[in-house]
């Protein structure tokens, strides 16, 4: 025989199915939407990496456990404290989440790139996430009518919690991001789940005592709201030196066109990382691996044809039309495509891709004299761009003497200059011709590989001289070190911590920390 389980006198009656089965779709929800939001969050600031990804999840799962054994705890032995306490909780410490951002980011900046991440995540994120956690416990135990069904009501809460993070997901990554700003999402969430607390507190209260009951949870949920709406309302300052043309956000980052008055250069950044830099008054780049890739038509004079994979702000494609080269663009990033067209006068000369490269490299059908490989962002390379299968895939769209030009940011020595060694050796396993160039004659450089299945022939006796100046930044590499990177061996984001440190200091010593703020 069943035993009914006992929620005593002052427990709160049954709230019905679709009330509690309701709430934990969106509480689930709700926790997904603030993991995902977290990337747009501390991305700017740490770069989208794998490590502040597995700071992310890492914090979130802590919180769920956190949370799990919180809500049993309280939903047992504290009955004053009810569901609709938690869930107002939870929309207290969304709210606060955008206006703790800076402090919290500037107060990390000194821990590193790991801790700094991790730690971030964990003072922005852990008490709503745990706050939501909690919710599963309450209503399991409302579900619960006697000991028979604790395992089936156990099961239904869960599950549909997991299959409300799934729409969570789903929704946030194809419309609401798209569509809305962080922290309009942001302080969205908050508004719902203050609404939630309301309906769940007149459901699970008696009529007699609903409305002093609901009274202060009406007047928290004012509080939210009005918070909210001062988050939104309140215009972004000035920064001194300044000017944002133009931002906006996408599915891979935080895009914005800045004008720096006191250099005269117009930037346009992807979360915490430059990808296109021009002198106003000159009409020309002024990043100087994109100047060395301007030297390619002297080294294949008959070249008419090039494939450009990362855009940025498409000076490299403007730099070959001047020459007569037709070049077919690969940008994963349609904000920056976009904002090349809008901001810095890109006019496409040939195929215009907007998508991943490792997919539209697969459609294409041309063969080309020169491939550029340019995909740096955020103080790190997508790695998965760098593999001997993707290398190989562009080896065979080259022509018989077409150069594939590969842009990385490395050392020249020490730490991270192991994954420079990767790269050399993936390259050299495919191709019989490699030559290295450098920008600076500094240990942390951009590095130039020149590819080619025939022979790269500089003659420094030529008239331009600009070949004389290549020829001295070029760099000789040990060929007996490093691995070969490929989709199953591809450690290359652990090799990639200094750089993202290094890129950072380099970063902010041009470029105003509050840029980094949303």
């Amino acid at each position: 025989m069943s035993k009914t389980v006992q929620h005593g006198p002052s427990s709160s009656p049954d709230q019905g199915p679709l009330v509690l089965y309701g709430t934990v779709t969106i509480t689930g929800a709700a926790v997904m939407i603030l993991e995902l939001l977290g990337t747009r969050i501390i991305g700017p600031f740490y770069g989208v990496s794998l490590y502040v990804w597995s700071s992310l999840i890492a914090v979130t799962l802590i919180a769920l456990a956190l949370g799990y054994f919180l809500g049993g705890l309280i939903a047992d032995r504290f009955p004053s404290v009810r569901l609709a306490h938690i869930i107002l909780s939870s929309a207290v410490t969304t709210v606060i989440i955008p206006f703790l951002a800076g402090p919290i980011l500037r107060a990390t900046d000194s821990f590193g790139l790991r801790a700094g991440a991790f730690a971030s995540a964990l003072l922005l994120f852990t008490l709503p996430l745990t706050a939501l956690a909690m919710v599963g416990p309450y209503v399991i135990k409302r579900a619960t009518r006697d000991l028979s069904g604790v395992g089936t009501a156990a099961g239904s809460v869960y599950a549909i919690s997991t299959v409300g993070s799934v729409a969570g997901t789903l929704l946030l990554g194809f419309f609401l991001l798209p569509m809305f700003g962080t922290r309009a999402i942001i302080f969205s969430l908050s508004l719902l789940l203050g609404l939630l607390a309301i309906l769940v507190a007149w459901h699970e209260t008696r009529s007699a005592s609903r409305r002093r009951t609901i009274l202060p949870i009406v007047v928290a949920m004012v509080i939210v709201a009005a918070v909210a709406m001062s988050g939104l309302a309140t215009a972004r300052k000035p920064i001194p030196g300044f000017t944002v043309q133009s931002e906006a956000e996408s599915l891979y980052g935080w895009v914005r066109v800045v004008d720096d008055a006191q250099r005269g250069y117009r930037l346009m950044l992807s979360d915490a990382s430059v990808i296109s830099a021009v002198d106003l008054k000159q009409d020309r780049s002024v990043l100087g691996y994109q100047q060395i890739l301007g030297l390619l038509p002297l080294i294949r004079p008959e070249a008419s044809q090039a494939l450009l994979i990362g855009l940025g702000g498409g000076h490299v494609a403007r730099d070959l039309k001047s020459k007569g080269i037709t070049t077919d663009t690969i940008e994963i990033d349609p904000v920056v495509a976009d904002a090349a067209q809008r901001f810095f006068h890109f006019e496409p000369t040939g195929q215009f891709l907007v998508g991943d490269a490792r997919y539209e490299i697969g459609r294409l059908t041309d063969r080309y004299d020169f491939i550029i490989h340019d995909c740096f962002t955020g103080g790190s390379e997508p790695t998965h761009l760098l593999s001997r299968e993707m290398l190989s895939e562009l080896r065979a769209l080259l022509n018989n003497r077409g150069v594939l030009a590969l842009n990385y940011v490395g050392f020249t020595g020490g730490e991270g200059s192991d994954a420079v060694a990767a790269v050399h050796q993936t390259l050299k396993s495919l191709f019989p011709h490699l030559r290295v160039f450098i920008t600076e004659k500094e240990e942390f450089t951009d590095f130039i590989f020149l590819a080619s299945e025939a022979p790269i022939d500089l003659n420094p006796a030529g008239e331009d001289r600009r070949i004389s100046w290549l020829l001295d930044h070029e760099h000789t590499m040990n060929g007996s070190e490093g691995f070969i990177i490929t989709d199953d061996f591809n450690p290359m984001e652990s090799r990639q911590v200094r750089k993202s440190e290094t890129y950072r200091k380099h970063f902010l010593k041009h470029i105003a920390f509050e840029l980094l703020l949303r």
